[in-house]
């Protein structure tokens, strides 16, 4: 009987060498369900013994890796089931209303958008201050310009004798005595016009067409 006794012995250090912990973890969790001693030893064909399975189930239970049932007369063990992805009723309602909220924000963010936008437009069409103070430089180097301009053409044209205010308003009273001769003298021909046109010749269609044929200047 004690050889018998030195070869568990080996088989267990012998497990225990090769990690027969992971082994037996590893092999549960593939399978999902639960087994005992016996039947994980016997699954991996004896590369665990079932003293050394015993062990390091009860180990891994102490972990918290394996749970642990009673099915009969005999412990099975299966892997920590993870929790439930599945979220509970009142899960999914704050859920609902997380999502409302999420959307009423949206909408609000939306509206606050589309203002910041139309705001920013009218900025965008105002000049700004740097645009304007080269806009005010560049109309100032014109002005020099045509202030300097403006006083060659001054000096060019000046002369000693200056204009009194008498000879400008008889100059101003020709002008308008001229100006209403002419105006007479246009009328008188305007009605010699129309009496002498009052008959046309057959090849004229109008009077504006015999004037012009006479090579007359100026409107009728």
């Amino acid at each position: 009987m004690a050889p018998k006794k030195e070869k568990t012995e080996k088989g267990e250090k012998s497990a225990s060498s090769e990690d027969g912990s992971a082994m037996i973890l590893k092999y549960l969790k593939q399978q999902n369900r639960p087994y005992s001693a016996i039947d994980i030893s016997a699954n991996l064909h004896n590369k665990v013994t079932k003293a050394y399975t015993v062990k390091a189930l009860k180990a891994l239970h102490e972990q918290k890796l394996l749970e642990c049932r009673v099915s009969g007369k005999q412990m099975v063990y299966h892997a920590v089931q993870e929790a439930s992805s599945e979220a509970t009723l009142d899960e999914l309602a704050a859920m609902d209303d997380r999502i409302t909220s999420l959307k009423e924000q949206l909408e609000s963010v939306k509206v606050q958008e589309k203002s910041l936008k139309a705001e920013l437009a009218v900025l965008n069409s105002r000049v700004s201050s740097t645009e304007l103070l080269s806009q005010i430089g560049q109309l100032e180097s014109r002005k020099d310009t045509l202030s300097d301009q403006l006083a060659h053409l001054c000096k060019e044209t000046a002369t000693d004798r200056i204009v009194t205010e008498e000879e400008s308003n008889r100059v101003q009273i020709n002008w308008a005595t001229w100006k209403k001769h002419a105006s007479l003298r246009k009328l008188a021909c305007r009605e010699l016009w129309l009496k002498c046109t009052e008959v046309l010749p057959d090849s004229v269609k109008s009077r504006e067409e015999l004037w012009e044929s006479f090579g007359m200047e100026g409107e009728l």
